[in-house]
């Protein structure tokens, strides 16, 4: 049986899926009841038998820092995708992220170790990679962590996590590491990842950074994962990127398909330098969340390329071009904004 933690997010409910579909045996973990009426919405842009496919996955209310509850989750697993994580990028949030990301992962992989779990699948992130000096250099899955950089809180902690999982590899679970970037898929308008950058471009953007990123279509995602599990592949790590682009190429093309228009004005290193500290005070003197950290406007400001030859070249994987992708997704928040 095949267990998948973060199910009620965007990679874990298309993963869940594309499972069910193939007519898997899954279980599934959530921490709050209301968040699978997402996983319904995301079964909904793919078939009209929603509830069919969705009573064939065995749910199990677990929080993945609860030991008691994970164990119950365990029963009889032999394979797992940890897609489960918290995503922001606020350095108040640092000890939050610790227990969820790094604590968390550390008690999945103890789990796999304890009940000889086959195979584990991470979710990671590029933000765990390391950055090359030179922006000409294309970053790989070699490309060296730095931990005196200034690095995001997001970033140290999905670090840590890969650790765990390494640290797993060493006390004999088979494991794999995908590092996708920026996930484009449909969905989660709200919740603070790619759903809401279209969301945001929607309504309008004036000001795009100067720096670049890596994008990926969610089903790649998935896909990418279920091979690597089901291959002979192990103890590795995969970057996951279909295409580099500006922000201002990725917003002008999102822009594009959603008919609106695009933002026009650069957002300067001076500018992001003042408004970052203006988010610092704002959260200081009134409580506000961080919008905008030190590191996120360098992370946005600098052009950093990501080389996915090594997926490509060990699973014969061909990426969804991103403008298929955008399109997509668009089509679905319009159809859903009316």
């Amino acid at each position: 049986m095949i267990l998948v933690t973060g199910g009620t997010g965007l990679v874990g409910s298309h993963l869940l899926f594309k499972l069910v579909s193939n007519d898997s045996s899954v279980r599934a973990i959530y921490r709050r009841a209301h968040k699978l009426e997402s996983v319904k919405k995301v079964f909904s842009y793919y078939t009209d038998d929603v509830e069919t496919f969705y009573n064939k996955i065995e749910w199990v209310e677990a929080n993945i820092n609860d030991i008691p509850s994970l164990e119950a989750a365990f029963i009889d697993i032999t394979h797992v995708y940890h897609c489960a994580a918290f995503i922001s990028f606020e350095p108040n949030k640092y000890h939050e992220l610790r227990k969820i990301n790094i604590k968390g992962t550390a008690n999945i992989v103890n789990l796999c170790i304890s009940n000889t779990v086959k195979k584990l699948c991470y979710i990671s992130s590029i933000a765990a990679i390391g950055n090359e000096p030179n922006e000409d250099t294309l970053v790989t899955e070699k490309t060296e962590w730095n931990p005196e950089a200034d690095n995001s809180v997001y970033a140290i902690t999905k670090y840590g996590a890969e650790i765990e999982v390494w640290r797993g590899t060493q006390e004999g679970v088979d494991a794999v590491i995908v590092n996708p970037g920026i996930i484009l898929g449909p969905g989660f308008w709200n919740a603070g990842g790619s759903g809401s950058l279209f969301k945001q471009i929607y309504k309008g953007l004036k000001f795009y950074p100067k720096g670049t990123s890596g994008y990926v279509d969610v089903w790649n995602v998935v896909d990418c994962m279920t091979k690597l599990m089901n291959s002979s592949l192990k103890n590795e790590r995969y970057i996951l990127i279909a295409e580099n682009l500006t922000f201002k190429i990725f917003q002008d093309k999102v822009a594009k398909a959603l008919n609106v228009k695009s933002a026009n004005k650069e957002a300067s290193s001076l500018l992001l330098s003042v408004a970052w500290r203006l988010d610092w005070l704002s959260h200081k003197l009134f409580g506000k969340r961080r919008k905008l950290s030190k590191q996120m406007a360098k992370s946005i400001s600098s052009k950093i390329v990501f080389d996915n030859s090594k997926l490509k070249k060990e699973l014969h994987f061909s990426f969804t071009p991103i403008d298929d992708s955008i399109t997509r997704v668009s089509k679905y928040y319009l159809d859903e904004s009316g």
